[in-house]
C-alpha cells in the first residue's frame, strides 16, 4: 500500500514539475516578446494607420441579450473608436427586456427591408434596423439561438473585410481598433485574426464608456481574478502566440478576416466555447490547405471586462469554460500530436489536453493523497517541502512575474497601494482558491461527460459603483463572456 502510495504522489510530483517547465519556457518567450513588442511600439504608427486610406474597414459585431441597462452607453463609447471606417451591427438576440426598444428610441431607429444574404447559418431574422442619426449603425433583430448563432447572423449583415466580436458588456480602450488591426496591415495576406489583453474593471474609475483611472477592485475575488488574467496573457498567449500556437482569442474582443470566417461555416452553436473552436478550426482548414498563414496577440491592454465578485457565479463561468475546452478537445481530437498541423497540434493541443483537461483531477487527487499519504506517515517532509514548492512556491513566482511584468509595460497600472495589494493575492490564491478553481473543473469534467449544455446564469453589478446587480441572463446568453 505504502509503494502505491509512493508512486502516485511521485507521478503527481512530475506532473507539477512538467506544467511549471512549460509555465518558464512560456515566461521566457513571453517576456522577450513583449519588450519587443515596446520597442516597436515606441516607433509608433497608429496615427499612419488612422490617416491611410488603405487601412482595412472593420466591422463590429456586439450580440446582446437582455442588455437594456446598459447597451446604449455601450454602442455611445463604441462610437467613440479612434479609427477611419466602420460600421457597428447590434444583434438583438431575442431579448424579453426593452433592449429594442431603448436603441430604437435612442437613435432613432427604422426598420428596413433589407434583406440579408444568408451566407452562414443563423435563427430566424425578425427584422433589421439602421439609424437616422448614426449612419454606421445597424441592428439586427432576431429569435433567440445564443452568442454563436447571433455572431453569425452579425457576420451576415457586414460590408467590411474585417469583423470585430466584441461583447456587450466590455470597453474598449480608444485605440483598441487602431492596435488589434495593424498585425492585418502589417502582414495583410498571412493574417487572419489577431486580438489583445482582457483586464479587469472592476474598481477602476469609468466615464464616458472610457476607463480613466485604474485601481485594483475592492472585492477580494475580483482582486484574485486581476492576478489571473494577468498571468493568463502575458505569460502565456504572448508565449503561445509567439511560437504560432494561439488557440483560443477571446470571445470579449478579436478581430478576424471575414473571408476566413465564411471559409470555416462561421461560429458553430453546439459549443459554449465557440470562440476556442472557431480558432481552431482556421490552424486544421489553413494547415490542410497548405496555405501560410497567422493567428496573433498583441501584448496591449486593449479592452476591459467586469469579472464576478461571487463564488456562484465565478463557478458557473468557469465551468462554462471548461466544458467548452473540452468540447474544443474533442472536436479538434484528430489535431492532437499530429506534425500536419504545426505547433498548434504538436504543443498547443497536447499542452491542453495533458495540462488544462487533465490537470484538475491529477490536482485534485494529488493533493487528496498527499494528505492520506502524510497521515499515515508514507513521505517524509522533504517530500512534502518539495511539493509545496513545485505546487504552490511556483505558483506565487509565475504570477509575481506577471503582475511586475504588466507593471513594466503599461503606465496607467494603479499605484503603489495597488501592486502591493495584487503582490500580496499573488500568494493568497494558491492557498484555497487554486483548490477550489481545480475542484470546479473537475467537476466541469463531470458535466462534459454527462453532456450537460447551457452557459448557466451570469449575474454582473456594472461598471458604476454601488450599483445593483442587473437580472440574470437566460441559459443561452447572447453576451456573456
Amino acid at each position: 500500500m505504502g509503494s502505491v502510495m509512493r508512486s502516485i504522489n511521485d507521478v503527481v510530483l512530475a506532473y507539477f514539475f512538467a506544467i511549471n517547465l512549460v509555465y518558464t519556457l512560456l515566461l521566457i518567450i513571453s517576456v522577450r516578446e513583449s519588450r519587443q513588442h515596446g520597442r516597436r511600439m515606441g516607433f509608433g504608427g497608429y496615427d499612419v494607420i488612422l490617416r491611410s486610406p488603405l487601412t482595412l474597414p472593420i466591422s463590429v459585431l456586439m450580440p446582446a441579450y437582455n442588455e437594456e441597462n446598459t447597451i446604449v452607453q455601450a454602442v455611445q463609447a463604441l462610437r467613440l473608436q479612434k479609427y477611419g471606417e466602420f460600421e457597428i451591427i447590434v444583434i438583438d438576440d431575442g431579448s424579453t427586456d426593452s433592449t429594442l426598444a431603448r436603441l430604437v428610441e435612442a437613435f432613432a431607429l427604422e426598420k428596413v427591408d433589407r434583406p440579408l444574404r444568408l451566407t452562414l447559418p443563423c435563427g430566424r431574422i425578425q427584422a433589421v434596423y439602421v439609424s437616422r442619426q448614426v449612419a454606421n449603425l445597424t441592428v439586427v433583430a432576431k429569435e433567440n439561438g445564443g452568442k454563436a448563432d447571433a455572431l453569425n447572423a452579425g457576420v451576415n449583415a457586414t460590408r467590411f473585410p474585417l469583423v470585430c466580436a466584441i461583447d456587450a458588456d466590455a470597453i474598449l480602450e480608444r485605440d483598441a481598433l487602431l492596435r488589434v488591426v495593424k498585425p492585418f496591415m502589417e502582414r495583410p495576406r498571412e493574417t487572419i485574426a489577431s486580438s489583445g489583453i482582457v483586464r479587469v474593471v472592476n474598481g477602476c474609475t469609468v466615464r464616458d464608456g472610457t476607463v480613466t483611472e485604474v485601481r485594483a477592485p475592492r472585492n477580494h475575488l475580483a482582486v484574485l481574478q486581476v492576478v489571473e488574467y494577468l498571468r493568463a496573457f502575458l505569460t502565456s498567449r504572448t508565449g503561445w502566440s509567439r511560437i504560432g500556437s494561439l488557440f483560443v482569442i477571446s470571445g470579449a474582443f478579436g478581430v478576424f478576416k471575414k473571408a476566413a470566417v465564411l471559409d470555416v461555416g462561421g461560429y458553430h452553436t453546439d459549443t459554449v466555447g465557440e470562440d476556442m473552436d472557431l480558432v481552431l478550426r482556421l490552424h486544421r482548414v489553413y494547415r490542410e490547405r497548405h496555405e501560410r498563414y497567422r493567428i496573433v496577440f498583441i501584448p496591449d491592454p486593449v479592452v476591459w471586462t467586469e469579472a464576478p465578485e461571487n463564488l456562484r457565479t465565478l463557478r458557473r463561468q468557469r465551468n462554462r469554460w471548461h466544458r467548452g475546452l473540452l468540447e474544443c478537445l474533442w472536436a479538434s481530437r484528430r489535431m492532437i500530436g499530429r506534425p500536419k498541423y504545426g505547433p498548434v497540434g504538436l504543443f498547443g493541443l497536447p499542452y491542453n489536453l495533458v495540462f488544462e483537461a487533465l490537470g484538475p483531477l491529477i490536482e485534485v487527487c494529488g493533493y487528496a493523497f498527499l494528505v492520506v499519504s502524510i497521515a499515515l506517515g508514507v513521505v517524509g517532509v522533504h517530500f512534502v517541502v518539495l511539493f509545496f514548492l513545485l505546487a504552490v512556491g511556483y505558483g506565487v513566482f509565475l504570477s509575481v512575474a506577471a503582475v511586475l511584468l504588466d507593471q513594466e509595460r503599461v503606465s496607467r497600472s494603479g499605484s503603489r497601494r495597488d501592486l502591493a495589494r495584487l503582490l500580496l493575492f499573488t500568494v493568497v490564491e494558491n492557498f484555497g482558491y487554486r483548490q477550489l478553481q481545480a475542484l470546479w473543473r473537475a467537476q466541469a469534467t463531470v458535466d462534459f461527460l454527462r453532456k450537460k449544455q447551457g452557459w448557466g446564469e451570469m449575474r454582473r453589478i456594472g461598471f458604476a459603483s454601488g450599483a445593483q446587480p442587473r437580472k440574470a441572463a437566460r441559459t443561452q446568453s447572447a453576451s456573456g463572456s
